[in-house]
């Protein structure tokens, strides 16, 4: 006789979500990635449907009862965090009607179809029209969620991200950084104003790109049986555990955007496919939360992928694929993946401005969702806050501006904040290896990367969500978030 029956039932349901939600990854990446523009209505339509089924399982009045019920069973500490996990999916699922969920579907995939011609056409008016039903579904959700866990609207629109993650915290964090930031900026920029880097001369061919970016996904420890790379308008990585889906964008002069964005969704990809595969299909087995994603991107991105050992593996690589030039010696590449320099692109900011493009999102975004300003309001908002926070003037520029990213159109609001969280978490798990492995810095410029695969599949990868995220930090380095690490690491490596 089965003596959990109820856990048995919750984890068979959710294992079949899993299995939907695994066609609707792949169909949304393909829409992204490969889907003919006069296909996207009725992809809009199809995907619609699959996130009402997918709610309807998830709202399913049945599930209530056998929650309640497993609570008695005796479950393993494994299975005690599942159940953890699925409550808090099911509370979030519930929050929402049906209706909510298909609208917000269908107004997601015809913005971001329309964004995507939109923005290099500078069609901020266009765009507009769409983002309304974008940001209307989006309060509305806020609303919802915000009734049903009590919290205040922006962090209940967090949470879903960032579970346990509040603006209280976050307002302390950001303002702290905001504190320091613009002169550490203007400190870096005089200090590199007397150092020579020697601009790489192209042009260089898409298919070489293409062949580099995977030889080094290969140098990462990129699982090519169970992912591959693709192209879209914005890099991002899906997919599922056993078929992850990154994607990059080329351009014929500038091999670093999208060498450097590839090593960056390699990090999600690696934490996706080093999930633990006994726990498949349960929410256990997800990554913990989009600031750990972000913390594993930019892991392999700024800390590694600036690191002067992986650079000094770079270099012949560069050399090999597009001939020899003194802009791919070591030293050059250094100097060249730590320049700062404040633009108006945050896929392309460098480690040091990056948080700056974070925080004005933010500062824009929570008012935006609760409702203290408008869409109109935007523009002028992130033309004044360019100029005080990065000394940037992006007036008239509404596609290098708020266009500029696909979260608005796909309504991911509460997302941004992740970036910078993920940041400081990277910082603060290499600080933790270097305590554990005073050697490593030597490894990596012998070459040995293992030391730190091996350091994330210990301490994150295997996790999964099996701990809250305080939990997990303290697990992995002795401490819940600290953003000292960060300002350490950029001090460190500027200074």
């Amino acid at each position: 006789m089965n003596p959990t029956p109820s856990y048995a039932l919750l984890a068979s349901t959710w294992t079949r979500m899993h299995h939907f939600g695994h066609l609707q990854s792949i169909a949304s990446w393909d829409q992204a990635a490969n889907m003919p523009p006069k296909g996207n209505e009725a992809r809009a339509l199809a995907m619609a449907e699959v996130a009402a089924l997918l709610h309807r399982m998830r709202t399913d009045p049945l599930l209530s009862e056998h929650l309640q019920r497993a609570e008695q069973e005796p479950l393993s500490e494994f299975e005690r965090a599942n159940l953890r996990e699925m409550h808090r999916q099911w509370l979030q699922a519930n929050a929402l009607p049906e209706s909510l969920v298909q609208r917000r579907q269908l107004a997601t995939s015809r913005c971001e179809h329309a964004w995507r011609s939109q923005r290099p056409a500078n069609d901020w008016t266009g765009f507009v029209e769409n983002f309304r039903s974008v940001l209307a579904v989006g309060r509305e959700e806020a609303e919802l969620l915000s009734q049903q866990s009590g919290l205040r609207k922006y962090d209940a629109l967090m949470d879903r991200f960032e579970p346990g993650m509040r603006c209280a915290q976050l307002d302390q964090v950001f303002g702290e950084v905001r504190s320091w930031l613009p002169a550490m900026i203007r400190r870096v920029r005089d200090k590199q104003s007397r150092e020579q880097t020697i601009t790489p001369v192209g042009p260089f061919p898409v298919a070489l790109q293409r062949a580099l970016c995977e030889q080094v996904m290969r140098l990462l420890g990129f699982d090519f049986d169970a992912g591959r790379l693709d192209v879209s308008t914005h890099p991002f990585c899906g997919g599922v555990p056993e078929d992850v889906r990154m994607t990059t964008r080329f351009r014929e002069d500038d091999f670093m955007g999208s060498l450097m964005g590839t090593v960056h969704e390699t990090g999600h990809g690696r934490y996706e496919q080093n999930l633990p595969r006994q726990w498949l299909g349960q929410p256990v087995a997800e990554a913990r939360s989009m600031a750990l994603h972000e913390s594993q991107s930019l892991s392999f991105e700024m800390q590694l992928g600036s690191h002067p050992g992986f650079l000094q593996q770079l270099s012949p690589l560069l050399k090999a694929a597009f001939g020899e030039q003194a802009a791919f010696e070591t030293s050059n590449l250094i100097r060249l993946m730590t320049r700062v320099k404040p633009g108006l692109i945050r896929v392309d900011a460098d480690e040091v401005t990056y948080p700056a493009h974070v925080i004005l999102r933010y500062e824009i975004e929570r008012p935006l969702v609760e409702g203290e300003i408008q869409i109109e309001d935007v523009p002028a908002l992130w033309d004044s806050k360019m100029q005080e926070l990065l000394g940037v003037d992006s007036r008239g520029n509404f596609k290098d501006g708020a266009m500029q990213d696909v979260h608005w159109p796909e309504a991911l609001f509460g997302y941004f904040p992740c970036y910078s969280l993920g940041a400081m978490y990277a910082a603060q798990w290499f600080a933790a290896m270097r305590r554990a492995m005073p050697e490593l810095d030597t490894q990596l410029g012998q070459g040995q990367l293992q030391a730190v695969f091996d350091w994330l599949q210990t301490n994150i990868w295997s996790q999964a969500s099996r701990w809250t995220t305080d939990e997990l930090a303290r697990r992995a380095s002795g401490e819940v978030l600290n953003p000292a690490h960060f300002k350490a690491h950029l001090e460190s490596r500027y200074f």
